[in-house]
């Protein structure tokens, strides 16, 4: 995550003030219906707004309206009422706010630029880019904005993804490689590119992407459906429970006030995980977006959170892909020296990461080879034919390093002998999960080059937390079984597929599902869209190809492989907070009840003065401080919702445990003092008042 990301604040004044519109603006009974248990509250309100112009209009007596107040009493109701319903909007809108504001920054990115769109005879025309077509082919040159999602056919050009990613580095865009995709409102900074367009006017990434952190095509996870449909059978029972309680009272004489039964059933039912339940939701979506990776529902999100296997590529995920020069191996009676030498001679030229390695290796060992003979040299690049590469000097000598078999045969085929240990070092090497090179002069062997295909750091540690988590981690590679095995070992990943293929992915993620389990798995090529399709969490890097993307359910913008790691930690963070609050939730309802309940009987059964272990003043000042803590316990569980809870890796027993221990235990003990705390600050208000 880039620095910018890390520094966002929680709430700025542009999301507060839309926020606070916002939460007016979901008033509407249209929309509040969305959620039953705030609904319920609504329709609360406004029955109260009702009393407090007619106290006696649902059956109240106008005695109990003269003796206690009672218009005062329901006004009082109304307000902390209405109250409520606002701040469980407001904790919506914030994080609805967060997105938007996310999504206007990516608006200034969307711009209806000039395009040079290819026609058939070869000509340009300029043309908006609202007017593409899927299919159509546009020339891009430095400096110019790229109109709409495409495929890179023909050019290699660097481009700036800034606008998208938030980093400032440009990337490299070629033809006919994994790194072909381009992204529509990124900008070309050198060279050209050719680019086929594969997205239709207002379905480009970008445009979904918009759509996304807005929030407009947010749809309900299986699991937010089932908690909803929990509170929703909660909140029926809990009004029939009220409903039924009220003519009870009036058959023991009591005249329980309409108001204080509305109050009653606030109380009992789950608002407080009722007001926050969406944006628990839409925050989940906001920290993965955030973190650069769009998701494309909440359902790949959550599903993240219930991962129990991923397999991972071992090249760019598990190791740098940049097979690096370690060590050099002479053969019996060679010596090392001169390996060292005529490895450094013949790599001086060879641009690849290998070879640069090879000669900064060979410096730091005492190389007596100098830049100079540089220009001396006739450089021979590698070919997948002759799988070598080297340089041939002035004199006619001829120095080669390449692959075991590769050079074997030339030398052979000049004359020369194979050393009887060369192939004791190769294996060797190849045991230790490296890569060896042969290094021959004039048909002599000197020896091997040890190249190394190092591991990340840190994956150690990290494939051990996704273990504690109980997550399986399975690596593929093209390698052979015993440098698979080295590597696997290495990087501690729980096993490993060598000589891996395409179908191979899906056949493993199969597998794994079949045992009932959710696999995760990155990919960026075209080869890899059919296993991410497969996969319950499929991640595409951004910089991959237009299938890939398509076939993933979730893209990362920094094209990071090693990121499905954090974005799994944001999964299970999500189904922890919306688990924590909800355990808080069902927890503090239990403070409540021995508020409300106990001042609502005593006057007909004085014995239940014994529940009133908070030893609240009055029985009206117990049902209001109680309903008033309802009421700001959400403000105050906002940041929790928005941020998340702070998860550490752990087995899902400790985990149960410290949350039962944290918020079920906390959620009892803090509404306990709450209460007590806003009773101490009413009951002397309403002495005044005469209440």
């Amino acid at each position: 995550m880039s620095k910018k990301q890390q520094k966002t604040r929680f709430i700025t004044r542009d999301i507060l003030k839309s926020s606070v519109i916002g939460a007016f603006q979901k008033l509407d009974p249209r929309y509040m219906i969305k959620n039953p248990v705030m609904f319920v509250v609504e329709i609360g309100f406004i029955l109260t707004l009702v009393m407090t112009v007619v106290p006696t209009v649902f059956g109240d007596s106008a005695r109990t309206v003269a003796d206690n107040n009672l218009r005062l009493y329901d006004g009082i109701v109304c307000v902390i009422l209405f109250i409520t319903v606002l701040f469980a909007n407001f904790a919506e809108s914030v994080a609805e706010g967060r997105g938007k504001a996310q999504a206007e920054s990516l608006k200034k990115t969307k711009q209806d630029t000039k395009s040079r769109l290819l026609n058939a005879d070869g000509t340009e025309t300029i043309v908006s880019a609202s007017q593409l077509k899927k299919d159509d082919v546009v020339l891009v040159k430095a400096g110019e904005v790229i109109p709409n999602d495409g495929e890179v056919i023909e050019g290699i050009a660097s481009v700036d993804e800034s606008a998208i990613t938030g980093e400032s580095a440009p990337v490299t865009r070629e033809a006919g490689t994994d790194f072909s995709s381009v992204t529509g409102g990124t900008t070309v900074v050198s060279d050209w590119l050719k680019i086929r367009i594969t997205s239709k006017p207002g379905e480009s990434f970008l445009d979904k992407m918009i759509s996304l952190v807005e929030g407009a095509s947010r749809q309900k996870t299986p699991n937010e459906i089932a908690l909803n449909t929990l509170l929703v059978v909660l909140t029926i029972i809990f009004l029939i429970v009220v409903v039924c309680m009220y003519p009870f009272a009036r058959y023991l004489e009591v005249e329980i006030p309409v108001s204080t039964m509305i109050a009653l059933l606030v109380c009992l039912i789950p608002t407080t995980i009722g007001g926050l339940l969406s944006a628990i939701g839409i925050a989940g979506m906001d920290r993965v977006t955030r973190f650069n990776v769009i998701a494309m529902s909440g359902k790949a999100v959550e599903a993240c959170g219930d991962v129990d296997t991923m397999i991972l590529d071992k090249t760019g995920t598990i190791t740098f892909g940049n097979r690096l020069a370690a060590e050099f191996y002479p053969v019996k009676g060679k010596k090392k020296e001169d390996l060292i030498d005529y490895s450094v001679m013949c790599s001086l030229c060879d641009p690849t990461p290998e070879g640069k390695s090879t000669v900064e290796l060979g410096r730091s060992m005492g190389t007596r080879i100098d830049d100079s003979v540089r220009d001396q040299m006739e450089f021979i690049e590698f070919t997948a034919q002759s799988k070598m590469s080297g340089v041939n000097l002035p004199d006619g000598s001829k120095v080669r390093k390449g692959a075991s078999e590769a050079i074997k045969a030339m030398v052979k085929a000049g004359g020369g002998s194979i050393p009887a240990d060369l192939d004791g070092i190769v294996a060797e090497i190849s045991g230790l999960g490296g890569t060896p090179l042969v290094v021959t002069a004039d048909n002599v062997i000197y020896g091997v080059i040890y190249l190394k295909d190092t591991v990340k750091p840190g994956l150690v540690e990290r494939f051990q937390r996704l273990r504690d988590i109980g997550i399986k981690t399975i690596m593929c590679t093209g390698d052979n079984p015993l440098t698979a095995a080295t590597i696997a070992r290495e990087a501690g990943v729980d096993g490993f597929i060598a000589e891996c293929k395409p179908e191979d992915k899906i056949e493993a993620i199969r597998k794994e599902q079949a045992e009932g389990k959710l696999v995760a798995m990155t990919g960026d090529g075209t080869n890899d869209a059919p296993a991410l399709a497969q996969a319950d969490v499929g991640l595409a890097m951004n910089s991959g190809t237009s299938a890939a993307k398509e076939a993933a359910n979730m893209v990362d913008l920094d094209s990071d492989p090693t990121k499905i790691l954090e974005v799994v930690e944001i999964g299970k963070q999500l189904l922890i907070t919306r688990g924590s609050l909800t355990t808080f939730s069902i927890a503090n309802d239990i403070a409540k009840y021995f508020a409300i309940i106990p001042a609502m009987f005593t006057i007909v059964l004085p014995q239940m003065q014994i529940l009133n272990i908070m030893k609240l003043t009055t029985p009206t000042s117990a049902i209001l401080s109680a309903l008033i803590f309802n009421a700001i316990i959400i403000p105050c569980l906002i940041p929790i919702a928005m941020r998340g809870v702070k998860y550490k890796p752990m087995s899902a027993e400790k985990m149960l445990l410290k949350n039962m221990g944290v918020y079920g235990l906390g959620g009892i003990i803090v509404p306990f003092v709450g209460i007590k705390i806003i009773d101490c600050i009413v009951a002397p208000l309403l002495a005044l008042l005469g209440m």
